[in-house]
């Protein structure tokens, strides 16, 4: 396997070589001051990517005004001149995707085939849906009212903030803010600490098409010092974060004290249930490659097999052989279909879960562990795991967000749901059946936002995304209720003679 440096584009080595990293604030590239280092590494290879500052109250305070004197004259503009923008930032998006595709894979450790393949393109895809929405949507609707001219006018809230993880940074961005700022909006972003060079690459890219300044801003740092203080901030008047349920617990109570809605895409533990009519040639690999993509850092993902019982072995076998067939290695290696996860602290925790299912009893079906690989002798690698055994097992009833699976047996549809819904989580299951009766009837029973039928893991523009109970709150993504969220409804009427 080659070097990584010898992979890095001439721009992705030029682009790494700015260090410190700055804040990007008022459409300028600001140090904070003091602040204490941040080392990004490479998942890959356990080396110094670059430094970031962790910026405090201050630099927060600073980017919300900067975005709460940009809003008017962004407000302003016609959705149509608000497109315009954004159309040219996905232009220059499109233009650097190679070297983005490289900066999110180096950042996260993901592959890079799979960055080019579905990062980058879905991102620049969200860009300009929802700049073509808002040029289609109604901003002021009649109301149909006896002896009353009435309507419904949606207006921009005004600054909003952003709270983004480290599995996704680059979509997440995408999903979140482009809708905000289609809608007229201005934001503020804290990016993932561990993640923020692609975040941060966008705005170089704003910056060079000329974005208004003011409109987007990005503060780096923890969620101690920036992400408590963006959250917190008066001036902030819609919030969105996507993460734990336990900070998106804290998120909503700050915004709870300062009255501003917030929304809230949170953690899964995704279920995947499995009749026995199933094709046993295809779905096994499937269901494998969902474990695997991005390493399992995905909260939508199936990391609990539901699988009917007179097919679980063969099933399970089948899973087995995909997954010890999994090419796994560096980021920029273009043979590498799983990359490390994205921290060692990430590392750790996942494979804590993974020892402490197996001490309540977990069945090893396949076992993982930490693993090396040539080319990335300190990177942070672990292979795939099965295991199985009672549902009550921490490593069923908890998000590991790693490379895993726990299986399940079940001889009936009842007993299949009820395992499903055991749990709290609610982002999204799926059903595997040829019978489409049957694969819908399970499909409404489940509890969830997203039920899928013979596949997981799927998204398009258009199509709703979001979670309930522990899973979020408040509207989801790539959809027009998405743009609607970042739009408030003010009535006007005028009572007629």
């Amino acid at each position: 396997m080659t070097n990584q440096d010898e992979l890095l584009l001439p721009e992705t080595a030029q682009f790494l070589h700015h260090s410190p990293m700055a804040n990007f604030i008022g459409g300028r590239w600001s140090q904070a001051e003091d602040a204490v280092p941040y080392l990004v590494i490479d998942p890959s290879t356990g080396a110094v990517l670059s430094t970031i500052p962790l910026s405090t109250a201050a630099e927060v305070d600073a980017a919300v005004n900067a975005a709460h004197k940009a809003f008017p004259s962004w407000a302003a503009k016609s959705p149509t001149e608000r497109a315009i923008f954004l159309h040219r930032l996905a232009d220059a998006i499109e233009k650097k995707q190679s070297e983005l595709a490289q900066i999110e894979a180096l950042d996260v450790g993901k592959a890079v085939v799979n960055a080019e393949a579905f990062d980058v393109p879905f991102g620049v895809a969200c860009i300009r849906y929802f700049a073509d929405l808002a040029t289609r949507v109604g901003y002021n609707v009649p109301l149909a009212l006896g002896h009353m001219e009435a309507r419904v006018h949606r207006a921009p809230y005004g600054v909003c903030g952003f709270i983004f993880p480290w599995n996704f940074p680059f979509d997440l961005l995408m999903w979140g803010v482009i809708p905000a700022l289609a809608a007229g909006n201005t934001v503020v972003v804290k990016p993932s600490e561990v993640t923020p060079l692609s975040t941060l690459y966008v705005c170089k890219l704003a910056e060079e098409i000329g974005f208004p300044e003011g409109v987007f801003n990005v503060v780096l740092g923890d969620g101690a010092g920036v992400g408590r203080a963006l959250s917190n901030h008066p001036n902030i008047q819609r919030m969105s974060f996507t993460g734990s349920p336990g900070t998106g617990k804290e998120i909503a109570q700050a915004c709870a004290r300062n009255l501003i809605p917030c929304k809230l895409e949170l953690g899964g533990k995704g279920a995947a249930v499995i009749f026995d009519d199933v094709d046993l040639d295809t779905v096994p690999s499937r269901l494998a490659a969902a474990i695997t993509l991005n390493t399992g850092q995905v909260c939508c993902t199936a990391t609990r097999w539901v699988i009917q019982e007179n097919i679980f072995d063969k099933f399970v076998q089948r899973a087995i052989e995909a997954l010890e067939k999994t090419t796994i290695g560096p980021s920029l290696d273009r043979t590498t279909q799983m990359g490390p996860l994205a921290s060692d602290i990430h590392l750790q925790r996942v494979m804590g879960y993974l020892e402490k299912g197996e001490s309540e009893g977990a069945a090893i079906v396949l076992k993982g562990g930490r693993i090396a690989v040539n080319g990335g002798a300190d990177g942070y690698y672990l292979a795939p795991s099965l295991m199985t055994g009672s549902s009550s097992n921490i490593c069923c009833r908890e998000e590991i967000f790693g490379p895993a699976a726990y299986l399940l047996k079940f001889k009936d549809e009842d007993e299949a749901v009820g395992l499903v819904n055991g749990l709290r989580y609610g982002l999204a299951n799926s059903v595997w059946s040829e019978d489409l009766s049957r694969a819908n009837r399970i499909a409404e029973k489940m509890v969830a936002g997203n039920s899928w039928i013979n596949a997981h893991n799927v998204f398009a523009y258009g199509l709703p995304y979001g979670g309930v109970n522990l899973s979020g709150m408040g509207g989801g993504v790539n959809s027009p209720e998405t743009l609607g969220d970042y739009l408030r409804n003010q009535t006007i009427a005028r009572p007629l003679a």
